[in-house]
């Protein structure tokens, strides 16, 4: 799908807060399933706590991890926005207008975290076409859309 960024309004600051808040929420629910995918079934065949240490604990973080990116890169390739975009009515592409790739998610992801996400948002003020700070590193950006979109 390609959009025509050059008419195209970003959302503003409180709407992409809120639409992080709504994520982070669904997140903390997927984050939570998936420990007890794990921790139960561990302490329940060894008879022992998960450990906190060593490399089951470092794995184990890994598997979180990849949840999390995993998220973010399946909602913003698949549809061009996680839920709580969709919710807030907003979607992200490339500057070009395209659709983000793989890559594209990935590198938005990585530069929303070298950014630290809300730091990056604080940027939306300053910015003449209101884009967070990791918008203009990734070379994406959210879009406003219609009512009914």
């Amino acid at each position: 799908m390609e959009f025509d960024i050059a008419r195209a309004r970003s959302p503003g600051f409180i709407r992409r807060l809120a639409a992080m808040v709504y994520d982070l929420i669904l997140l903390f629910g997927m984050l939570l399933l998936a420990v007890t995918l794990v921790v139960l079934p561990y302490e329940g065949l060894t008879g022992s706590e998960f450990p906190n240490k060593g490399w089951i604990y470092h794995l184990h973080q890994l598997y979180l991890l990849c949840i999390v990116v995993g998220f973010h890169i399946f909602f913003w390739v698949r549809a061009g926005q996680t839920l709580g975009m969709r919710a807030w009515r907003f979607r992200l592409f490339r500057d070009d207008g395209r659709s983000l790739s793989v890559a594209d998610a990935f590198k938005r992801f990585a530069w929303a975290t070298a950014t630290l996400a809300p730091i990056g948002l604080l940027w939306i003020p300053f910015d003449s076409e209101r884009l967070g700070l990791y918008d203009r590193l990734s070379h994406t950006r959210p879009v406003m859309l219609k009512k009914g979109s």
